[in-house]
């Protein structure tokens, strides 16, 4: 009986099926099918966000308030919990040497600054504290000098992927820079660089493999890969690698270096200020950008930095010289002085 019922059930079923193509009733079918696929694609489930994102959400949106005491604030908080704080401080723009040095986690394998306003003394004291940093971004920091770069590879001894760059006057401190990453060595017999061990290396970003640059000029490029072939400047993600090597996200130029830090955070917490990642046109970072002063200023700066040692060698002389002139030419000095070396030789005497 059932069986019956099922047989004059599909046979009605076939008797009404329309196989023109051509008919109105069929493409309103497919039409419907489709529409309703594609709804059902776009009303996937979403994740719903934890409460720490949550609470996360909160305190970005007022961050501004809480500058002032983050150093007590955030003293206590887990390491990805600052990492997140410090993401969202930089993409409203409140990220800078204050803000930096109080979130700072002694286990951060991760930091990016990139386009914020930390300078050399912040980033100088985050490397201190954070001395397991793998990958660091300081593109688009334009208060960051050859000095933040050497701090940076003489206290991250474990620094992979560097990314540099970005904006006018990083693109000049960054050629600046190259003779500090490239390594220098107590042994001279080996036969290439690539035989070496990083223990031969006395100084240098020895542990440096990848660097972005985006707009690197063809001569910092050259330098790079004939006297630091061991950096691979702006790897392409490659199923095979790179030389052997596969490439870490970090090292891809398409990514952002904070993003799982705040992948759960709702973006209109840092819309506060309309945060937008400005792309800089290869015309604004040619080097003829940069202005006739601003270069004096800057080859000034570095002339005297390099030359603050011998400075202060030659005042200690000078100071040592006039002592002698004055022992000499005074005679109630000279008496002292005669004094002082009878008294030590009565002293030796006894």
């Amino acid at each position: 009986m059932e069986k019956g019922k099922a047989v004059k059930t599909v046979t009605n079923s076939l008797e009404k099926l329309d196989l023109n193509s051509n008919s109105n009733s069929n493409s309103k079918y497919w039409r419907k099918f489709t529409t309703n696929l594609q709804s059902s694609k776009l009303t996937v489930k979403k994740k719903p966000p934890t409460l720490v994102s949550l609470c996360l959400g909160v305190v970005g949106k007022h961050l501004e308030d809480l500058i002032q005491d983050l150093d007590e604030i955030a003293i206590n908080f887990p390491a990805d919990i600052k990492m997140a704080m410090a993401a969202v401080a930089r993409r409203r723009r409140l990220l800078n040497d204050d803000v930096i040095i109080s979130l700072a986690d002694t286990s951060w394998e991760l930091l990016d600054i990139s386009g914020s306003d930390v300078s050399d003394f912040g980033l100088g004291q985050v490397v201190e504290i954070c001395k397991s940093l793998r990958a660091v971004d300081i593109s688009r920091c334009d208060k960051i000098t050859i000095t933040g770069f050497s701090e940076l590879v003489q206290n991250c001894h474990s620094l992979e992927t560097l990314r540099c760059g970005g904006s006018p006057r990083s693109d000049y401190i960054a050629r600046r820079c190259l003779g500090i990453f490239k390594p220098k060595l107590n042994d001279m017999n080996g036969d290439s660089w690539e035989d070496l061990d990083t223990m031969e290396i006395a100084s240098g970003a020895e542990s440096l493999c990848w660097l972005v640059w985006e707009k690197i000029d063809k001569d910092s490029l050259e330098i790079l890969s004939t006297e630091c072939p061991r950096i691979a400047v702006n790897p392409k993600p490659s199923p095979f690698g790179f030389r052997g090597s596969a490439v870490p996200r970090e090292a891809l130029q398409s990514i952002t270096l904070d993003d799982p830090a705040v992948k759960d955070i709702d973006p209109t917490t840092w819309a506060v200020c309309g945060f937008n990642l400005k792309t800089v046109s290869s015309s604004l970072s040619s080097p003829s950008e940069l202005s006739i002063a601003e270069k004096f200023r800057l080859a000034f700066v570095e002339r005297d930095t390099r030359l603050a040692p011998k400075r202060a060698k030659n005042a200690r002389q000078n100071q040592r010289r006039a002592e002698r002139e004055w022992m000499m030419t005074n005679t109630r000095a000279k008496a002292l002085a005669l004094a002082s070396q009878v008294s030590k030789s009565l002293h030796s005497w006894n």
